[in-house]
């Protein structure tokens, strides 16, 4: 599983034209899912997701995550980020779970990130989505299970 998270002053999702998420300050967090992953690996990003150090504290270091810093988490599934784009000049999407499995651990995800953090956001799984967001830093890293 795979997550990059952007910290942003403020983000939001749009679906045909109308808010389907957004949080004020905060991370969005762009979610692949790929084959072989499961409930474990959806546990072990949110718990890094919830507490990466990606907020600056009263000296401006990267000591606080986003419970500390007070912000919110939007969820947005991003099928594109377990492509294959070491060969050639196409991605290729073998590594990615199939479209149900995919589907069913995002809705793990964002319903565990509802469990135990507030607020959280999220777009619409395999819609098509128009992300706006304000990044702040820019601060973007990508996190693996």
């Amino acid at each position: 599983m795979k997550g990059l998270i952007q910290r942003v002053s403020h983000a939001r999702v749009d679906v045909n034209g109308e808010s389907v998420g957004a949080i004020d300050g905060g991370i969005l967090l762009l979610l692949g899912v790929e084959d072989g992953d499961d409930r474990d690996s959806a546990d072990k990003l949110l718990h890094k997701v919830l507490n990466y150090r990606i907020f600056g504290d009263d000296r401006g270091r990267m000591n606080l995550n986003v419970q500390q810093a007070g912000g919110g988490l939007l969820v947005v599934s991003q099928f594109t980020l377990v492509a294959e784009t070491a060969r050639g000049l196409r991605p290729s999407f073998s590594r990615g779970a199939t479209p149900q499995q995919a589907e069913q651990l995002y809705d793990y995800f964002v319903a565990q990130a509802r469990d135990q953090f507030s607020p959280v956001a999220s777009g619409v799984f395999a819609a098509d989505m128009q992300v706006s967001l304000l990044n702040d830093g820019p601060v973007t890293f990508l996190l693996e299970t």
